[in-house]
């Protein structure tokens, strides 16, 4: 099954890309999911990402760019998306 169409739940992400070089590199264990924003726990406690300023994977997978994910994660998961 693809990656977004998974629940993203207790896996592993990691940005890879952002127009702020702060938010690179972060990575954590998702632990909430809503239409614009995931929150991830780690090391320095649970901190909220928005969607689509990011680009990240999921358990080290294909790169996700945020802004084409930002819809209720119900939605997201039946959604049907282009391939590049």
């Amino acid at each position: 099954m693809e990656t977004m169409h998974m629940s993203w739940l207790a896996r592993t992400l990691t940005v890879v890309g952002s127009p702020d070089p702060s938010l690179l590199g972060r990575s954590g264990v998702v632990v909430e999911e809503s239409r614009n924003m995931l929150t991830i726990q780690n090391d320095a406690g649970q901190q909220r990402l928005a969607k689509n300023v990011i680009q990240f994977t999921i358990d080290g997978g294909e790169p996700i760019d945020g802004s084409q994910v930002c819809q209720r994660p119900e939605d997201r998961v039946q959604r049907k998306y282009r391939r590049n």
